[in-house]
């Protein structure tokens, strides 16, 4: 399995739509609170490269964008791969 990093902030629906995919998938993530202003945000912005929205998905390491580019993955077909559970 793959670690996942998703960072978030509270009353975010694309946070919570992203978590929600995340969770139907049935993998282990790790989901970290990062509103603005906070340490955790600023390393999500590090991490991604420069992007400041929330959610920021990580796979391995490797950033993966937010919530569309997450949905993107899975309409493609190529989310599964990503998450080790292609069948």
């Amino acid at each position: 399995m793959p670690a996942i990093d998703i960072y978030t902030q509270p009353g975010c629906p694309y946070c919570i739509r992203a978590v929600r995919l995340l969770a139907q998938k049935g993998v282990p993530f790790n989901e970290i609170n990062a509103p603005h202003g906070t340490p955790e945000r600023a390393d999500s912005i590090r991490r991604s490269g420069g992007r400041t929205t929330v959610p920021q998905i990580f796979i391995d390491g490797t950033p993966v964008g937010g919530c569309d580019d997450l949905m993107a993955l899975e309409r493609t077909g190529r989310l599964d791969g990503l998450l080790g559970a292609a069948g």
